[in-house]
């Protein structure tokens, strides 16, 4: 490419911008007219005004005497950049005054990938105080436009192409965290869909999946090297401060499966404008970030907790059910295994996995109470959580007292660290203080204040779900089979399940029933869209067909994100008919009186069901609602489609 064809050539740049302007207006102005000159902007006043709309939304002033405004514009033929200088400075919004140094960045609408790519590489060169220092020295405009463009020479016509320089800058650097409630699916998912958008648009990404198998730590060197960073979570990111300082885009991990490319655009934007993020003034992570609602963030803290049950829950509910399955239904009175234990006897066998599986079932609701306040308040709310949680263990509150403490624990923690303390006090801060005044301030809460009444709402709530028969039992499982298949995974589904994953903490007949259901309901979608695309596939594209293929092995997993795709795809007829299928299968489980000591597993765990054929039935029935109403709403689409095509044939043979 020739230099009268480069982003940026001499008459591209003006040295003495002061002649002709003292706003950030007449600057837009000055620079623009060059560029019309040349032919790259077509309306000089339409282009400026998409210029003006942009600034409008946020100053394009970045620290150390820095202007950028810029636009995508349909009045530019091509990607363009001007320069000019002033020895005044003109105000563009920056907190440390005037910008001396003005880039005008033009692109055409459309040209996202041009638009970012100068924004981004632009705005890691100004963080070069030896580029910037040569810029204000330049005395030629000839060597300003072949600074800019990297070209070592500074004689004009003998520089690198675009093409050269684009290549040989470094990619864009982006480092990111996927987490949700259960981090089983939406985690991972996030993952793979941010990988996949980074690799179509030239970006490296690096990507720590803080999942429910524990996860590895972003290098060290990544998170210093990276230029952005994506936080698409539903729970607290572990270790956040580490990317203080850095632009950082910051969503819940639904975004990151449905929208990546957005997102890697928004922190590119981010990091153009030299928008970062403030170091934490405490070491919280899970207060939310400014935009979240309360609502918003209560969520987050107990998802937080809730995530951190799950394993507990698993682990005790399958040794459980393994010991019941091995020993019979009176395993629960055998003697301790310290005590008494046979190596040959089956049934000692058998004690042996349900006493340690009832062993994880004791620590659920410390664990809930402790890591909610740890989602609140980061480490120091551990220690007042756990204490808090045992106490409801202690009183009998179970798993809404484990609420409460986590809560209250969150809370006492965080009003300490907003306390002023002396310096003397500050280093046995974290280590003492905290730990000593919260877990008292807690523990007087729970024995004394709110602990008895809960344990009495507690109790009523057991009570009620021990009761549930006929009727009432199905409406239950009508209304958690539809919570469940609404959002397929987002916060209504989240909802039902942590309502039935906190019933395990304190195992009733009842409870056990509303995990069964729960579950049940959650596998209709996926295996609902996999039988539908095998049975109609004509109805579905050749990407949702291969989606069908992988929906089987989620369904039977009960991982209800297995659907997303296709919902994605046809929402308005894929969720109503998973709705209705998870109803029936929810109502069926409840009627049939299916138990499940397990909070996951699906198909897996069906041995260890109470009533496996009748759960298996259950599933079945919603599944087969669910394709016939798909199919169905589907064929209905098609057939309308064909219609309107045949009276459009008609109207134009008449004409």
């Amino acid at each position: 490419m020739s230099e009268n064809n480069a982003m940026i050539t001499a008459e591209l740049v003006d040295l003495d911008l002061d002649r002709s302007a003292d706003t950030k207006e007449a600057a837009a102005r000055a620079l623009a007219t060059r560029m019309a000159a040349l032919g790259r902007v077509t309306d000089l006043d339409g282009f400026l005004a998409d210029v003006a709309a942009r600034e409008a939304q946020m100053p394009t002033g970045l620290d150390g005497g820095i202007g950028i405004p810029h636009c995508r514009s349909a009045h530019v033929t091509e990607p363009t950049l001007a320069f000019g200088r002033s020895a005044r400075g003109i105000d563009f919004g920056a907190p440390d005054g005037p910008a001396d140094l003005v880039f005008l960045i033009a692109a055409p609408t459309g040209a996202d990938d041009a638009h970012l790519t100068i924004l981004s590489s632009l705005a890691r060169r100004l963080l070069d105080e030896e580029f910037t220092g040569a810029l204000r020295a330049v005395t030629e405009p000839e060597t300003a436009a072949a600074l800019i463009r990297g070209e070592d020479a500074p004689a004009p016509g003998t520089g690198r192409t675009d093409a050269e320089t684009e290549a040989s800058a470094p990619p864009f650097r982006i480092v990111a965290v996927t987490s949700c409630p259960t981090g089983i699916a939406h985690t991972y998912m996030a993952a793979e869909a941010l990988e996949a958008a980074a690799r179509a648009a030239g970006v490296d990404l690096v990507v720590e999946t803080q999942g429910s198998a524990g996860f590895t730590p972003l290098a060290a060197a990544a998170v210093e090297g990276a230029d952005g960073v994506i936080l698409a979570h539903d729970v607290p990111v572990r270790d956040k401060a580490r990317f203080a300082g850095k632009p950082t885009v910051d969503v819940g991990v639904k975004a990151g499966i449905s929208r990546p490319a957005d997102l890697i655009a928004e922190v590119r934007e981010k990091a153009a404008r030299g928008e970062t993020t403030a170091p934490p003034a405490t070491p919280v992570d899970g207060m939310g970030e400014r935009g979240d609602g309360y609502g918003t963030k209560l969520r987050k803290w107990l998802m937080s907790g809730v995530s951190y049950m799950v394993p507990f829950v698993a682990a005790g509910g399958l040794l459980i059910a393994l010991g019941f399955a091995i020993g019979g239904w009176k395993i629960d009175k055998a003697p301790s295994v310290a005590e008494h234990f046979a190596w040959t006897d089956h049934t000692s066998w058998a004690a042996l996995l349900f006493q340690t599986g009832g062993l994880a079932f004791a620590f659920l609701v410390p664990v809930l109470a402790g890591y909610i306040a740890y989602g609140m308040a980061d480490r120091p709310g551990l220690v007042p959580g756990f204490v808090g949680g045992s106490v409801a263990v202690t009183i009998e509150a179970g798993f809404l007292g484990g609420l409460a403490a986590g809560l209250l624990a969150g809370a006492v923690v965080l009003g300490i660290q907003r306390a002023r303390i002396p310096a003397a006090l500050r280093g046995i801060m974290p280590v003492v203080v905290i730990p000593l005044v919260s877990s008292a301030v807690v523990g007087f809460l729970m024995f004394l204040v709110v602990g008895k009444p809960i344990a009495s709402l507690q109790g009523a709530l057991t009570d009620w779900l021990e009761g549930l028969t006929g009727a009432n039992a199905v409406i239950l499982g009508v209304i958690l089979g539809l919570m469940m298949c609404f959002d397929l995974g987002g916060p209504l589904n989240k909802v039902a399940y942590a309502f039935a994953v906190g019933g395990l903490a304190s195992p009733t007949d009842g409870s056990l029933k509303v995990m069964a259901a729960v579950m049940a309901a959650g596998m209709v979608p996926p295996l609902a869209m996999a039988l539908a695309t095998a049975v109609r596939g004509g109805l579905f594209t050749a990407t949702e067909r291969e989606n069908g293929k992988a929906a089987w092995l989620l369904g039977a997993s009960f991982i209800t994100e297995g659907a997303i795709p296709f919902a994605a795809a046809d929402p308005l007829r894929v969720i109503p008919a998973s709705m209705a299928g998870g109803a029936v299968t929810g109502a069926l489980s409840m009627a049939f009186g299916c138990t499940l000591r397990a909070p996951h597993g699906g198909a897996f765990v069906v041995p260890l069901i109470g009533g496996p054929l009748l759960y298996l039935l259950a599933i079945a029935a919603g599944v087969g609602v669910a394709t016939a109403t798909v199919i169905l709403l589907k064929s209905g689409r098609r057939a309308a489609g064909a219609r309107g095509e045949g009276d459009e044939a008609g109207v134009l043979a008449a004409a």
